[in-house]
């Protein structure tokens, strides 16, 4: 006869594996969540220029705020 062995199969190990990989996910996810939020609500056409005397400097396309 032979006999069979159950094992459980979440064991602490594999616990601890799950809920490190399910931390990590939930921080990327939440980290790209809020990189695009502050993408959407910044307004980048509204950037303070120093006044440029002589050379050309780079500006913003729309300069007004």
């Amino acid at each position: 006869m032979t006999a069979i062995i159950q094992t459980r199969f979440w064991t602490g190990p594999r616990l601890y594996a799950l809920a490190t990989v399910s931390l990590v996910t939930a921080l990327f996810i939440g980290a790209n969540a809020h990189l695009i939020s502050v993408a959407f609500s910044s307004k980048p056409d509204c950037v303070l220029h120093p006044p440029s005397e002589g050379t050309a400097a780079l500006r913003a396309a729309k300069p007004s705020c």
